[in-house]
């Protein structure tokens, strides 16, 4: 990561009653990178959260945010953070203009400032035109960008995601998650939290994986992947002599299994894109002719699978 992290915290504990909530998680976010809390419905990630904002007391653990203590400067940290609750919390009766002129002034802005950060962050999330609408006339999905607008309002250091795409139609998911690529370019670090691995793939830097209270593993998505042994599957569909391609496949580096199935060949292998172009060539000179190539790379669904023994909507 690049420079001091804007977010860290260690060994964040909470307990409700009996039920250890969260159970030791920390990890931290650099300046513009996205990183995703990624578990079931219940794996803590909201209770996490919701504790590095100071929305939720800790029973222990540690969070410091832009260099502040949260701890010992509460004020200072939750000035820095940017909240996108899972609830939409925008006043249906105001139009979308009104409701960020009001959050706008709760973080202190004013004037001309205000109005230039109102301006930008309605494009940011491309309601404009529909800027003077009351907010109980748009659908889910704007009103779901327009909360992201108000948590963006005042700059924050960290803007923090809990499940931003909850119940909205797939175009305005689609448009969500294209806000939420364009942050990392402006600088902010993200905390974003999901149950879809999908989101996860598209928006992370780094993901930190969580179930049961605890995080089991963190990195990039080809580092968790290589953690897990998981490896690519390659269908090469091709004639010819197939004997000859599969014996000449396994001797890549990188290729651990190939065996001749209908068709063609089925191989097993470590990064299998940069290995397709010797695939090709060992192709040629084995005899035979590919005529199309179909790549499954493991996925994070794969790894959850691995991790936990079950799926991550179980």
């Amino acid at each position: 990561m690049n420079g001091s992290p804007v977010l860290w915290c260690k060994d964040l504990r909470k307990r409700f009653k009996e039920r250890l909530a969260v159970d030791g998680v920390g990890f931290e976010v650099a300046p513009g990178e996205t990183y995703g809390l990624l578990g079931p419905n219940g794996a803590g990630k909201t209770t996490t959260i919701s504790m590095i904002c100071g929305l939720l007391r800790r029973d222990g653990g540690e969070v410091t945010v832009a260099g502040a203590s949260l701890g010992h400067d509460p004020g200072q940290v939750k000035a820095a953070i940017g909240y996108v609750p899972q609830d939409v919390a925008l006043y249906p009766d105001l139009s979308g203009l009104e409701n960020l002129r009001f959050w706008g002034r709760m973080y202190g802005l004013a004037g001309r400032d205000l109005a230039e950060r109102v301006e930008a962050t309605l494009e940011v999330v491309g309601l404009t035109e529909r800027a003077g609408d009351k907010v109980g006339d748009y659908s889910g999905g704007m009103q779901r960008r327009l909360n992201i607008a108000a948590g963006m309002l005042h700059r924050p250091r960290l803007l923090v995601l809990d499940e931003p795409t909850a119940g909205v139609d797939p175009q305005s998911r689609n448009a969500i998650l294209s806000n939420v690529e364009a942050l990392g370019g402006q600088g902010i670090a993200v905390l974003y939290t999901t149950h879809y691995m999908e989101e996860a793939e598209r928006l992370c830097d780094r993901v930190g994986i969580i179930d049961q209270g605890r995080l089991i593993a963190e990195g990039t998505r080809r580092e968790l992947v290589a953690r897990v042994g998981e490896r690519d599957r390659i269908e090469l569909a091709a004639t010819g002599d197939l004997a000859a391609l599969a014996a000449a496949a396994a001797r890549l580096e990188g290729v651990d299994e190939a065996s001749v199935v209908a068709g063609g060949v089925r191989l097993v292998a470590r990064d299998g894109r940069r290995l397709l172009p010797r695939l090709l060539e060992a192709a040629e000179h084995a005899g035979a002719e590919v005529t199309s190539v179909e790549l499954a790379e493991p996925d994070l669904e794969a790894v959850f699978l691995h991790l936990t023994g079950k799926a991550l909507r179980d």
